[in-house]
Parts: structure tokens; sequence; C-alpha cells
């Protein structure tokens, strides 16, 4: 057989980094980690070819090629999809569709894809495949198990043109032991933790180390910490070694719950092995709000010191931010950027809320009669998918003023030197991995930053005092100031 993975594009978000990656010449921040492992389940003699759309074109040839073509996507991904399986049917090519865009929705697709690989493509995927060898394929394949992840394979990283990439990633476990409302992790992948052994984890490090990747390195569960004990135990100690060993190739993010900054040992174990930082769902600074979604682990903490703790231990904070909430007044707008200022988070996404189909935020709503459609996935894109408490305008306006607010050349790099301030890192030695698009970066932010822009009055004061006062941050300084600019390029079109 002879199979074609595309993955969709992305439209222009605060997510996709889009201006700041003209920095340092990458064309996409991630690889299509999904297709990549499904690639690595196909059997081994078949041809595959991947088309990443967020890198290259598809092009007619590449379907004609295929005997079928394979689309995974995610629900932000809907209307690139809704082209590629359209430009397919022209050409008649035989259409295989996963991912959670199919499996939350695949009804919006029942007429035009010819085979649905819903759910964990471990469990689904090798029915498909018998049955096709076998002659008789069903429409749909899907599951209410749950997959057995220390079965997963190596992504088939050969398939990808790793240099085209901002940073490699790799997933440990899957599920979620928190219960948001709004959040359909659970709904995809369960409450339960299931976790990749140690030896599968250092396996998928050697796999990139041998591709030749140094650099960033995204961990993508929703929750590395959802079992701590794991963690604390097995995986990071197993990742010191490794990377101690290696000198430290990669330089490792991923996301975590609050909680995090409670646990002081697992901090200095996760910067010990190569973490730099963390996305953190913050969601609101609102008691009200978190009670009312189910946040309760961030309830009844002070979490701009929890955000500041985990800065002082060496990991820089992300933070995810939503507005809309019933509970939510006209006050909430002030409160978040607040709360964004005093915490130093530099990265802030503000979003606001929408109800992903399933969720038991969805559920309610349409009990209540107030869902409008369906989620786009895009919660920067100024939709909600329901009828808010609050005045829609009000949302809208309050939602526009924080983006405009935080986002600012004053606002943006005062949170920047806050940071800096309370940064930091573990001193340990470690090899600097430099990159000649580096160098370029630095030199592509003193001309649209420092000559050319807007912000370039706080750039050079900021630049300065990084370069005097806390030199080996530098990199950082920089780095926030050329994501600042993909902010404001995107908050433009608002």
């Amino acid at each position: 057989m002879k199979i074609l993975l595309v993955h969709p594009e992305y439209p222009d978000t605060f997510w996709s980094f889009k201006h700041a990656l003209k920095f340092i010449s990458k064309r996409a921040v991630y690889p299509p980690l999904g297709l990549l492992t499904v690639a690595a389940l196909l059997p081994q003699n078949w041809e595959k070819k991947l088309v990443d759309m967020l890198i290259t074109t598809l092009d007619d040839r590449d379907i004609k090629w295929a005997d079928y073509v394979f689309i995974g996507a995610m629900s932000i991904q809907k209307e690139s999809a809704k082209k590629i399986i359209a430009q397919c049917k022209r050409l008649g090519a035989k259409i295989v569709a996963g991912g959670p865009l199919f499996t939350s929705g695949y009804e919006d697709f029942e007429d035009d894809v010819d085979y649905f690989i819903l759910n964990e493509a471990e469990i689904t995927l090798p029915h498909f495949l018998k049955e096709l060898e076998e002659g008789h394929p069903k429409h749909i394949y899907a599951s209410e198990q749950w997959a057995d992840v220390t079965k997963t394979p190596i992504p088939l990283w050969k398939l990808a043109d790793i240099n085209k990439y901002a940073s490699m990633c790799i997933q440990y476990s899957r599920g979620c032991p928190f219960n948001c409302d709004f959040c359909d992790v659970t709904l995809l992948f369960g409450h339960k933790m299931r976790l990749k052994t140690k030896d599968q984890i250092l396996a998928e490090l050697d796999s990139l180390y041998l591709q030749g990747w140094r650099g960033g390195l995204f961990i993508v569960d929703d929750n590395f910490i959802g079992n701590k004990r794991a963690v604390k135990n097995e995986i990071l100690p197993a990742m010191i070694d490794w990377m101690e060993a290696r000198k430290y190739p990669f330089t490792i993010t991923t996301q975590t719950s609050i909680n995090l900054s409670d646990d002081e040992e697992l901090m200095r174990l996760m910067v010990r092995a190569g973490f730099s930082s963390v996305f953190v769902g913050i969601e609101t600074p609102n008691e009200e709000s978190l009670a009312e979604c189910g946040k309760l682990q961030n309830k009844n903490r002070d979490m701009i010191a929890c955000v500041k703790k985990i800065q002082e231990f060496g990991l820089e904070v992300s933070g995810g931010f939503i507005m809309g909430f019933d509970n939510d007044t006209p006050a909430i707008f002030e409160k978040i950027i607040e709360f964004i200022q005093k915490s130093g988070i530099v990265t802030a996404m503000v979003g606001l809320l929408n109800a992903p189909r399933g969720t038991k935020l969805y559920q309610r709503l349409v009990k209540e009669n107030r869902l409008l459609k369906e989620a786009t996935g895009d919660n920067t894109d100024l939709s909600i998918n329901f009828i808010p408490k609050i005045n829609y305008k009000t949302l809208i306006d309050g939602y526009k003023r924080v983006l405009s607010t935080i986002y600012s050349p004053k606002y943006y790099y005062e949170r920047i030197l806050i940071l800096l301030k309370n940064f930091k890192p573990l001193q340990k030695k470690k090899r600097y991995q430099f990159h000649l698009c580096y160098l370029g970066a630095f030199f592509k932010s003193i001309w649209h930053l420092g000559i050319i822009g807007e912000e370039r009055i706080y750039y050079w004061k900021l630049f300065f005092w990084s370069l005097i006062r806390r030199p080996q941050l530098f990199p950082m300084m920089i780095t926030y100031a050329i994501r600042g600019f993909h902010f404001r390029e995107i908050f433009k079109n608002y």
C-alpha cells in the first residue's frame, strides 16, 4: 500500500506563533505527533509519505500517488480538513480520517469520508487494517476501551523534515485526574492516568537524538504531573541521567496543573531533567467562576504566589485564561489584567469560553437552551458558541481591551522585567545548543523591534538592563520580545 498522511492547516492564532517563527526561519512550531504515531502503527512494508500543510502544500500528484489518504485533525483544523477532503474526492481518492475532530463529530463528514478510525488508533486502527486486508472494511471503527500506551510505538520521525520545525514533541501520558467542565480531555482520554514506561520515554528521546535533533522538546501531556509518584520516582530520575550523559541536548517544556507549586522536590527534579517552562491553566482569578467550572485545584490558593514560586525554582510559566463564565461580571477584565501583570506571566493566552461537543458544559448548555452552534476550537477568534450570562457586547469589548492592554509594549515589557527579576535558573553545567537561526533572530529583533518597531523604547531599555543585570537570561529576553511581536500582529486583526 501507498499511504499519504495529511496534516491540515491551522488558522492564524496566538497559538500558531506564525509571526515569531519568521525570526528563526521555521515553518511550524511542532510536527504532527499523532499522524507520525499512526504511521508507525501501519505495516512496515507499506510506503508512507507525510504532507504537513503547515509547512508545504498538498499537491494533486501526492493524492494520485496514494492508495489511501489518512487525515488526522483537531477541531480547530476543521475548515482545512474540509478542503482536503473535497480535493481528495475530486481526484477519487479513498479517505481515512481520525483524531479529535472526527472522534467528536464524524457525523459532519459522514457522506464524504470513506473510513473513520475514531477514538485511540492503537485500538481501532488494527481492526481496520485486518478487515481491509480481508476485503470488507467497515465505514466506522470506534471503541469505548482505553489504549494501553505501553504498546504505543515510537513516532516515525523519518517522515518529517525536522529542520522545518521550532521544536519536537513526545507524549508520556494520557488522561487527567481533574474534572473541568469545559475541557474535553477526559472525554477523549479518560480520568485515569495511563503512562508510558521509562524505557519507552528514553527510547523516544534516543530516537530524536539519533535523528540529529538538538533544541526544544515539548512533552504534550495535558497534565504531565497527573501521576506525581511515577513522574518523581521513575521518569524524571531516568531523564536526568539521560540528559546529563548527553550534555543536555534538549530544552523541555510541558503542561502541568497549578499544584506543581506545592511540590518543591518535583520542581527541582524537573529543572535538573532539562525542563525550562510549563504551561498552566490559570483560567480566572474569580473564585466563583473556578467553582462553577469545576476547576477545584485552583481554588482557595494564592495563584500569583504559586506562579512566582514556580518561577523562583527555575521554570518559566505560561498561562491560560478564560472569560465568559456565568459568574463573570464586568469587573473580570481588570482583575485578569491585574493578575497577569502581577504574576509576571509573559505568555498569557487569553481566550473566550466555548463548549466543545460532549463536555459537561456542553450538556448543561443544551439543557438550558443556551447553545448556539458547535465550537470552532479557536478560543481567540471572537466567537462564543453559547449565550453568555454577561452581556455579549460587554464581553467582546472587554476581551479586546484585555488583549490590547496586556500585549501593548508598556505592559508586555513590564512583565518580561518582572519575570527576569524573579526567575532563578538552576546553575548546572550545560552545553548551550547554538543554532545559526538564533543569530539571525537576534539581528531581526534589533531591526523589527529595536529600530522600526512601535516598542523600540521598551525594547532597548530591557535589552541593556538584561545584558548588564541578568546576562545569562539575555536569550530569554530576546525570545519573549519576539513573541510579543507575534501577539501584537495577531491582535491587529481584531
